[in-house]
């Protein structure tokens, strides 16, 4: 029986820790499968500046985004409930042209956060809309 879909790190017995939404699937007597959607490596680097995540996919060359690894290969597996990592995963695996983070790991203000404009805009908005001179 498939179970529900939930993300989880997982620890493979070859030592990789792959970040990915999954689904159990109890349907094989014996032998459990766990299907995974476009996993991922993350891991966190650590700077002078501060700490961020690092992600690139967990195989390079396929062109799939499902794939299957049977539990026996399985060492540990916890469901993430951090709402940052989910938010990265998404993001990277949306592919998205604009960038969410900034080199330095700090979020981009984007116009949900109040964003509009730069300041040399808002000031020359601001100084038509009250007949200012600019200087």
């Amino acid at each position: 029986m498939m179970g529900d879909e939930f993300y989880a790190i997982l620890k493979l017995v070859s030592g990789e820790e792959i970040f990915s939404l999954i689904v159990v699937d109890n349907d094989h007597d014996d032998d459990t499968v766990i299907v995974l959607q476009n996993p991922v490596l993350m891991w966190s680097n650590t700077t002078p500046t501060g700490t961020y995540i690092k992600v690139k996919p967990w195989l390079d060359l396929p062109n799939e985004d499902i794939f299957m690894i049977r539990l026996d290969k399985v060492i540990t597996m916890t469901e993430s409930n951090d709402k940052k990592l989910i938010n990265l995963y998404n993001h990277y695996i949306k592919e998205e042209d604009v960038a969410v983070y900034d080199q330095n790991g700090q979020t981009k203000p984007n116009q949900e956060m109040g964003y509009i404009s730069s300041v040399a805009d808002a000031r020359k908005k601001l100084e038509k809309l009250f007949k200012l001179e600019e200087t």
